[in-house]
């Protein structure tokens, strides 16, 4: 992922419409924001836009309505969030194209923030439909891309904009992409990726990319499973994918080929029942009983992690060890994760890493602000990790 992408530092923006594209599909809870960490995001871009004279109109999304407006999926209870946290008044309006739309923004003077209605109470919002473009695209004068995570949906207000004005990153997506780059891009050498959740399955197409760009691959979770019963160990009661072990197999064959280290458990901490503080048990990955499930690796596995760590340079991060949210099985996760941390600090380490339970896991142990680069973005993280093109990336790039 070359740095073929305009940033900020170049945009004029002083009495300019800019059409900030951000994350705002935030968790409510009795209609207030539970969790704040995507507004925190986007600030560095509001603030420089704002300092600089633009007039900033918030272009979002808002959980899944089915094609036209339903309260439940308004972004009205939003806009003062955004405001509390931002420390300035940020006007809403009740579309994101017509006349509401166009109203909210002709009164707006240099400085001032306005957020949009949910985009996705548009059909042509998901559709890319050139109509609906040419409609965003009428109320601005400039792009600005700030949701990487978004950047995986060729959707109108993601992709489709680029095409229309002046596209530049703003300061959160141009912060993913940097660390993304020095992760897989161009890293420095040896390259580490810890692979962990519950299957395979959902994470093929991250194996095959991933034995073709890292030295050693790290794997945990339920998909450890899966590859020590392709490899004929006894897995008990636990969480395998046991028609994929044809597959788990080919991966350990093109990993070989690609001269990639795979790493998996050599013992695990077992239990009969999937439950917190359940009667648990070391054991080495030969000796799990028909009626035990491995819930998370064991301390000799946690070992060969470390030793793994300290010798690279660079590590990608998605996924967790075990059933992290369930103690004692969250005892990998959360020592691994302050190693990571540490050898960070140490200047010995750049980590990067992302998915929503990776970052779940991160806080947990207490280190989710100590690593690199912690991506929030889910989807588009993972595509990335995936060597997948992402649309909204593209469309920055092809300017």
């Amino acid at each position: 992922m070359s740095q073929t992408f305009r940033t900020l530092d170049t945009a004029e923006v002083k009495g300019k419409r800019v059409l900030t594209r951000v994350d705002l599909n935030l968790p409510m809870e009795n209609g207030r924001v539970s969790d704040a960490t995507r507004i925190e995001r986007v600030l560095p871009t509001i603030r420089d836009l704002v300092a600089r004279g633009g007039r900033v109109i918030l272009l979002a999304h808002f959980g899944r309505p089915k094609g036209g407006p339903d309260e439940a999926n308004s972004l009205k209870g939003v806009a003062g969030a955004v405001a509390q946290h931002l420390g300035r008044p940020v006007a809403f309006a009740p579309d994101c194209i017509g006349a509401p739309a166009q109203a909210a923004i002709a009164a707006m003077k240099d400085g001032d923030v306005l957020l949009l209605e949910n985009t996705r109470f548009h059909k042509g919002e998901e559709k890319n439909d050139p109509a609906f473009v040419e409609a965003l695209a009428s109320l601005g004068d400039v792009y600005v891309n700030d949701a990487f995570s978004a950047a995986h949906r060729a959707h109108a207000s993601t992709e489709g904009l680029a095409h229309k004005l002046p596209a530049f990153a703003g300061r959160a997506m141009q912060a993913e992409l940097e660390a993304l780059t020095l992760a897989l891009g161009a890293p420095k050498r040896p390259v580490a990726a810890i692979v962990g959740g519950a299957k395979v399955s959902t994470k093929l197409d991250l194996l095959g990319n991933l034995v073709r760009r890292v030295d050693v691959l790290i794997i945990g979770g339920g998909m450890a499973n899966t590859f020590l019963f392709a490899q004929g160990k006894p897995v008990g009661k636990s969480l395998c994918e046991k028609d994929l072990a044809d597959t788990a197999r080919s991966i350990l064959e093109a990993a070989k080929a690609a001269n990639c280290r795979i790493l998996l458990p050599v013992d695990a901490h077992v239990a009969k029942e999937f439950k917190a503080h359940a009667a648990a048990r070391f054991v080495d990955v030969d000796h799990i009983a028909d009626d035990e499930m491995a819930l998370d690796i064991g301390p000799k596995s946690i070992i060969a992690v470390e030793e793994a760590l300290a010798s690279i340079k660079t590590l990608v991060w998605n996924g967790p060890f075990g059933a992290f949210e369930i103690p004692p099985f969250d005892a990998a996760t959360n020592q691994i994760a302050k190693t990571a941390a540490f050898l960070t600090k140490d200047g010995k380490l750049i980590s990067v890493a992302g998915g929503g339970d990776t970052v779940s896991a991160l806080n947990a142990a207490g280190v989710g602000d100590q690593l690199t680069y912690v991506s929030t973005a889910g989807g588009a993280f993972l595509e990335w990790m995936e060597g997948k093109p992402l649309p909204g990336v593209e469309a920055l790039q092809n300017k």
